[in-house]
């Protein structure tokens, strides 16, 4: 390993693991948490960018994460990094997604925020998930990198910071939820948490654009990149080269100048013509958006009134794992609720708003686009 790696005898948990078999690293012991856990086999039906198109190519949560930690586990490895504290970041990373993509994540923050003076986040979630809900003992190293993954800014230099301690990460998590853009100021407190930032951003750009093509979303053309152009596997292999090149033997991650305005010039392009195309948007905002509305409002009255019947109780509160470690968190309804319906998959949310609300017309309103 680099001198700049995270070692594994330098993992931080907050109660010892009791089942040590002096196989696995505690890193490792935290990748076989993360898969085995209740919420992870989820990824398979939550959406990364298109959701209402029935093609089996077009990728979910599931296939992302680990393009994340492939990216991240190649880059990590030349620069002689701890690859086990890679994977576990990459594959927990996005568990706190929503159904619906960002799109999701955005209306369920709107009502989190409008009840509670909160902010919804999906990393952040990701930690609760983790820490409060399912209680899995993660390292703090693999919960601080889950934390800090958000790849939504890209930067030419990625320097670690502190890592502290689980004190200072509570505190953390509490402004998280206080300040809104205060995930912006997150650093990872390891290279390792770095590589997955950016590992993030990279698996993300040239593949929802290879999604586009996939779901016949008409785009219109693109600028030309000077450097990154071609398919998918090209943007890859180079911006990851260029890390590498650029990084290897320094506490810090880096690329050319030329490879980061690429990068940048991608991703501006990707929210103009795909993620904020309004042909995209319209059908999450004439559906997803009241059918959460009125979930999370029937859902809350639920809870308040004791309603053991209901879904939200029999799914989810009275889960045999998740409900035992509730008894012991000061949840309100709305963090139940907000819990609840970011735990749900994309064919889930649909089908239970069918179920409670069959003669609402919002049913009438999803519309895919067939194999045929």
């Amino acid at each position: 390993l680099s001198e700049y790696a995270c070692r594994g005898a330098a993992a931080i948990r907050l109660w010892p693991y009791r089942n040590e078999d002096g196989l696995r690293s505690p890193f490792a012991v935290d990748c076989d948490k993360i898969v085995h856990n209740a919420q992870y086999n989820r990824y398979v039906d939550k959406t990364q960018v298109f959701s209402f198109y029935k093609n089996d190519d077009i990728t979910r949560r599931a296939l992302h994460v680990q393009i994340v930690s492939r990216v991240a586990r190649t880059i990590g490895m030349a620069l002689g990094l701890n690859l086990e504290l890679i994977e576990a970041i990459a594959l927990g990373h996005d568990i706190g997604h929503t159904p619906f993509g960002h799109r999701g994540e955005s209306y369920l923050n709107e009502l989190y925020h409008e009840n509670t003076g909160r902010f919804f986040n999906h990393n952040v979630h990701s930690v609760r998930i983790f820490m409060k809900l399912l209680k899995t003992n993660l390292t703090l190293q693999t919960l601080d990198g889950i934390l800090s993954h958000n790849g939504e800014k890209a930067f030419q230099q990625y320097e670690p910071g502190e890592l502290g301690t689980f004190d200072g990460f509570d505190e953390k998590l509490e402004k998280c939820y206080l300040e809104e853009d205060y995930i912006k100021k997150l650093r990872p407190g390891t290279l390792e948490g770095c590589v997955v930032r950016i590992s993030d951003m990279i698996a993300y750009i040239g593949k929802d654009r290879q999604d586009a093509v996939k779901a016949s979303f008409k785009v219109e053309n693109y600028e030309q990149a000077r450097h990154l152009k071609g398919k998918n596997l090209d943007i890859l292999n180079r911006v990851a080269m260029n890390i590498i090149k650029n990084s290897i033997g320094r506490p810090y991650l880096s690329m050319d100048d030329e490879i980061f305005e690429d990068l940048l010039l991608l991703q501006r392009e990707n929210f103009s013509k795909i993620y904020n195309d309004p042909a995209l948007v319209q059908p999450y905002e004439e559906t997803i958006r009241p059918m959460m509305r009125k979930l999370y409002y029937r859902f809350v009255e639920d809870i308040e009134k004791g309603d053991r019947e209901s879904v939200v109780f029999r799914h989810h509160l009275d889960h045999r794992i998740q409900g035992n470690n509730y008894r012991n968190l000061n949840a309100t309804p709305h963090d139940k609720v907000t819990d609840f319906i970011a735990s749900m998959t994309d064919d889930y949310f649909l089908d239970l708003f069918a179920h409670l609300y069959p003669d609402d017309e919002l049913n009438g309103k999803v519309r895919y686009v067939p194999y045929f």
